[in-house]
């Protein structure tokens, strides 16, 4: 086979290690716009369970990265000061730039040769490719060549990706009110010394603080403002930092002629559930797994991965689509009790019942239970 991955993201390097062990003998090219160790973000976030994946189905990769990773067991929700510890959920981070590194070096370990600095321009040149595989992100080449039954929306909620170096315990949602309203920030360490800070909040309030007229610099000195007693006198650290809001991605058609998409390219699922590098790399999986049970029949291969990956995708991007819901929300569910807050949280997908809670999480629910005990009225 001759093949053309688009974009060195997780996915396509992924993609391209994946298709070098299964079919040692196809030609696999794979192109960056991007140049090589430049990226916009800081870490990626993965539950302790997602990554399964990758020790069943690639033990090397699986030991490539683990290693490198940041670990804990815990999640915080901290309410205007007032913490709530939600036990059971356990979570690992590592740098995004690190895990693109890592990734590099193991589609190289297995002869390939990406190419970065790459502007494709256009799809003319891979014609007569047996597979082109869409792995360039939101703003996907690919994708726009071809009608993919594609949805796109955006979420009401800014959102602005920044770091720092101050490393915390655990993942934590720190909910605060300040001067211009109120904001949220989503901060977990991804190495020792070095943190995600993402800062939410909703539209309204934004405008309301005057980001829209700001500079980036003007804006982080804001956002350190806002959350000085969570910082504890470290600086935010931007990287591309802008504010944004969140696309919601979806295509009904994964695969047209010899195209086909995974990772952002095709679906997004929002940050809120640190599930999006572990589907565009599960896409990978699912696209190969597909291509070895179909040899010699590409176009087989893609609609075997299609009717087996998407049900389950969409079962994921539903999940987080809610979690999304739940934070446009956030502000007005700051007026909540902690404790009926964290209850609210942790359900906002919609998957878990008080069973599965006592379960899965025993220490929260017993806090949980007496706090709903103290509220019962005596007598």
């Amino acid at each position: 086979m001759r093949i053309a991955i688009i974009g060195a993201g997780p996915a396509g390097l992924y993609a391209g290690t994946l298709l070098r062990r299964h079919f040692p003998d196809s030609d696999i090219e794979i192109y960056e716009r991007n140049p090589e160790n430049v990226t916009w973000g800081f870490g990626v976030v993965f539950s302790d369970t997602a990554l399964d994946f990758l020790r069943e189905d690639d033990p090397e990769t699986h030991a490539a990265i683990v290693p490198h990773m940041e670990m804990w067991r815990d999640l915080t929700l901290d309410v205007l000061g007032e913490r709530v510890a939600i036990d059971g959920v356990g979570f690992a981070a590592v740098g995004r730039l690190h895990l693109l590194q890592l990734l590099t070096a193991r589609a190289r370990d297995v002869g390939l040769s990406p190419q970065f600095d790459a502007d494709i321009g256009d799809l003319s040149r891979f014609q007569d490719h047996d597979l082109i595989i869409g792995a360039d992100g939101l703003n996907s080449l690919v994708r726009q060549s071809d009608d993919f039954g594609v949805t796109l929306d955006y979420l009401d909620n800014k959102f602005v990706w920044y770091g720092t170096k101050r490393p915390f315990g655990t993942l934590t949602q720190s909910f605060r009110q300040s001067r211009h309203g109120r904001f949220n920030a989503h901060h977990y360490r991804y190495t020792p010394d070095m943190s995600t800070f993402i800062v939410e909040t909703d539209s309204a309030t934004w405008r309301a603080a005057g980001f829209d007229g700001m500079d980036e610099p003007a804006a982080r000195a804001v956002c350190e403002e806002i959350f000085a007693d969570v910082l504890e006198g470290a600086p935010l650290v931007a990287n591309n930092s802008h504010w944004r809001n969140f696309p919601k991605l979806w295509c009904e058609t994964w695969h047209r002629d010899n195209k086909v998409l995974i990772g952002d390219a095709l679906h997004t699922a929002h940050f809120s559930i640190g599930s999006g590098t572990r589907l565009a790399m599960e896409d990978a999986i699912a696209l190969v797994r597909a291509l070895k049970d179909h040899p010699g029949a590409v176009r087989d291969g893609l609609a075997a991965y299609q009717a087996a990956r998407q049900p389950i995708v969409k079962k994921i991007v539903t999940a987080a689509n809610q979690s999304a819901d739940w934070y446009e929300g956030f502000a007005a569910r700051m007026d909540m009790p902690a404790w009926e807050f964290a209850d609210s949280y942790i359900r906002r997908a919609g998957r878990i019942d008080d069973d599965r809670l006592r379960k899965l999480a025993p220490a929260f629910m017993a806090g949980l239970d007496l706090y709903r005990a103290k509220q019962e009225p005596a007598g």
